[in-house]
């Protein structure tokens, strides 16, 4: 039997990781031939693939939106796509492997680039390496975030021993978060350099994120120094490529790290800040949308969080957001959770409000869509809208942006960028808050449970 292999991988590890997995497995199943899947979730690699399923196989299809080390593929055939692509076109995939049209991943480094070139625009390249930056800044954002929100229960001031509300654990709770949270901007921009210009790339870039936090650079900063530094990297490799074996020790761990760090350190000074004063126009344009015109405000942040459940749009939304929480701006965080929870509960609700004009597996789907709404996985609602997206998904815009709107009108603050109503206890006002994004659900259900009955009449 033939055999392929595959890794799956998207920025958050967390859903369409895992349903580009069971697609190509179920493709190749009712295509006869043998598979082995790879995942690189947010709990790290599962399923690993080994040099000999590697060596034993006709073709590789890599279906990731960040980095999954694929120079261990040079000399086999590798289909590379978006993890949307191993979701919805698995047997087309599988078909293009057996139909041998895939190109062989070349081994030097000049190839591999040339190859990757080939295989994807630059546009791909780009947002696949910034996804990098953000799959693996996430979870210091999420505990950091969390942390710090937890320690507001003994009070807004618990932290600071000058105040009748300090408590000793909370100013632990605050200190561990604050600094999980500080590193946020560093490990994104190493990891944008890392997924570029490998190892290499993940000194220079982390301290240019670093640069990027002290010169008030923040995020754009260290997109900025991110890509500089990685291509840096990638350069600097190629340009060095013809030294003796017996320097590579000098060239790996003195010459790159060396000329790395102070290219990008120097730029980054020189850099900061100007784009510290976008920054800052920015923050305060968004700042005042949110007091002068929250209305607007909601009907954008619901419908970018909406617009692709989880991608570059959506996690545009939430950056910003974990962006201004972190210069002590509760009440934008409080819209982009509001908008990222609804679509799952709209799903939730409408396959129990209209059950039967649902199929047995979708109201079984609905079920689960439950609890990934009540804990921030917005994700959930992708099955639905992948079956019917010109239709599915406006819907589901509609109701973020209603959910997102109602929060910034009522100015609730939500201190913690993630956890859904797990975190209800540190939420300023958490009925209200529920109440929001339920209105918003609610009407979403409604307007969605109402299309599938008429659906379901036509046929």
């Amino acid at each position: 039997m033939k055999k392929i292999v595959a890794v799956t991988a998207c920025p958050t590890g967390i859903a369409h990781t895992y349903m580009a997995e069971e697609s190509l497995i179920k493709a190749a199943k009712e295509l006869g031939i043998e598979i082995k899947v790879e995942t690189n979730g947010a709990i790290g690699v599962e399923n690993p693939l080994t040099e000999q399923d590697i060596q034993e196989a006709i073709g590789v299809i890599i279906a990731a939106d960040k980095d999954v080390g694929p120079d261990r593929f040079n000399g086999k055939p590798v289909l590379s796509v978006s993890v949307q692509d191993g979701i919805h076109k698995s047997t087309e995939l599988i078909n293009k492997i057996l139909g041998q049209t895939v190109p062989i991943r070349q081994g030097t480094v000049k190839a591999a680039i040339d190859s990757v070139i080939e295989q994807e625009s630059i546009g791909r390249q780009m947002y696949k390496h910034l996804m990098s930056g953000v799959s693996n800044m996430l979870p210091f954002v999420v505990a950091g975030g969390v942390l710090i929100a937890l320690s507001f229960l003994w009070g807004i001031f618990s932290a600071d021993p000058k105040s009748d509300q300090y408590n000793e654990f909370a100013a632990m709770l605050m200190k561990i978060g604050g600094q999980a949270f500080s590193v946020m901007v560093p490990v994104f921009t190493a990891f944008i350099a890392s997924s570029i210009g490998g190892r290499p790339g993940l000194v220079a870039g982390f301290v240019g994120g670093l640069l990027a936090n002290v010169t008030g650079a923040g995020f754009l900063g260290g997109i900025i120094a991110g890509f500089m530094a990685g291509y840096l990297m990638l350069w600097l490799k190629g340009a060095l490529a013809g030294l003796p074996r017996q320097f590579e020790g000098l060239k790996s761990i003195f010459i790159m790290p060396l000329v790395g760090v102070f290219v990008i350190g120097s730029i980054m000074i020189l850099l900061g800040k100007p784009v510290g004063a976008i920054n800052a126009g920015m923050m305060g344009w968004l700042g005042s949308l949110q007091d002068s015109n929250p209305i607007l405000l909601g009907i954008v942040v619901g419908a970018m969080c909406a617009f692709d459940f989880g991608g570059p749009v959506n996690k545009a939304a939430y950056v910003t957001g974990t962006m201004l929480l972190a210069q002590g701006n509760y009440y934008f965080m409080a819209g982009v959770s509001a908008a990222c929870i609804t679509p799952p509960l709209v799903i939730a609700l409408a396959t129990t409000m209209f059950k039967k004009y649902f199929t047995d597996e979708e109201v079984a789907a609905g079920v689960v869509n439950y609890v990934l709404g009540f804990t921030h996985i917005t994700e959930g609602a992708i099955p639905f809208a992948a079956k019917d997206p010109l239709r599915v998904i406006p819907i589901l815009m509609v109701a973020s942006a209603i959910s997102a709107t109602i929060t910034f009108l009522l100015k609730i603050q939500v201190p913690a960028p993630h956890g859904g109503f797990l975190i209800l206890p540190i939420v300023s006002s958490p009925l209200v808050w529920v109440g929001a994004i339920l209105s918003g659900s609610l009407i979403g259900a409604i307007i969605y449970g109402f299309y599938r009955k008429a659906m379901s009449q036509r046929v």
